[in-house]
């Protein structure tokens, strides 16, 4: 976040914009691009309202005070955010392998069952008519 504020300042970027997965839940991700810097405007009602409060030191002291620490968390949360989508989209594929794999042995244990199954009743076939020709 220093790097970019700094880059910002120096005119090296016009704009700086943050692009991450923002994490929904473990199933859900959604691709975030949002403005990081120049930081935007506010717009609503609130502020075109005239407050009265006095502020010490003055607004551009805690403006240059608490913007960077704003930008920190901002960058902080984004990168957050892109660790828990990793993870639980990870975890999402891996349970869907699992479902795959557990079909997959499913549909193995079948084959091999009838396979093992054939096999008995060609030997018993076999044996039964051996039998049969003994007896003829």
């Amino acid at each position: 976040a220093q790097y970019a504020m700094e880059a910002f300042a120096n005119k090296e970027f016009d704009a700086v914009e943050l692009v991450y997965s923002e994490f929904k839940n473990a199933a859900t991700q959604q691709y975030i691009a949002e403005q990081f810097l120049p930081v935007p405007k506010v717009t609503d009602a609130t502020s075109t309202k005239k407050s009265d409060f006095i502020f010490e030191p003055g607004k551009e002291v805690l403006v240059a005070e608490l913007m960077p620490k704003i930008l920190n968390t901002q960058l902080y949360k984004a990168v957050l955010d892109g660790n828990a989508s990793e993870h639980g989209a990870r975890m999402t594929a891996m349970d869907k392998a699992s479902d795959n794999a557990n079909e997959l042995l499913k549909s193995l244990k079948i084959s091999y069952n009838r396979a093992r199954q054939a096999a008995i009743t060609t030997e018993l076939t076999e044996i039964v008519s051996g039998a049969a020709a003994l007896k003829g």
